[in-house]
């Protein structure tokens, strides 16, 4: 069982990265787990709807590239389903028990995900209709994928 994050953008912030390195450890008994990142455009303030959708397309392009063929993918989106930890926890293992060996979980940049790589996925995943930065997602996802594999998640 494998799974992967891909996600647009470098950890700059320390506590994030620290976090992350510690649900990584925490993760191990349970799965083989990769970040992977992709480079983020440079976005100035005030762009034009087709610059957006520009920085998108490059950034999705390069989000693309490291899916591997067969792969679950799982995009997180502000638009997509919401679930509870348990029911995160019953699909992650329900996408396993069919047959899949690899779940990618997307990551968009702070524009958000291509509508490419959405119309790709499996599910489109929302953790909260409130706005996150992404690359405080990474930590929370993270610790949502512990809490299912641990179970944890029956609080």
């Amino acid at each position: 069982m494998k799974i992967y994050i891909i996600a647009v953008g470098k950890i700059k912030e320390n506590y994030i990265s620290d976090g992350i390195v510690f649900y990584l450890k925490k993760l191990r008994p349970y799965c083989e787990i990769e970040i992977k990142e992709v480079e983020e455009e440079k976005a100035h303030q005030n762009l034009s709807e087709k610059e957006k959708r520009e920085i998108l397309r490059k950034e999705g392009e390069r989000v693309l590239s490291k899916i591997k063929k067969g792969s679950f993918i799982v995009s997180l989106a502000i638009e997509g389903k919401e679930i509870d930890s348990y029911k995160f926890s019953q699909f992650i293992k329900a996408a396993f028990q069919s047959g899949y060996r690899e779940m990618t979980f997307v990551i968009g940049g702070s524009l958000g995900l291509w509508e490419n790589i959405k119309e790709q996925s499996h599910l489109n995943l929302s953790f909260s209709k409130m706005t996150f930065p992404h690359r405080l997602m990474r930590l929370i996802l993270l610790e949502q994928i512990y809490l299912a594999f641990s179970g944890e998640n029956h609080l």
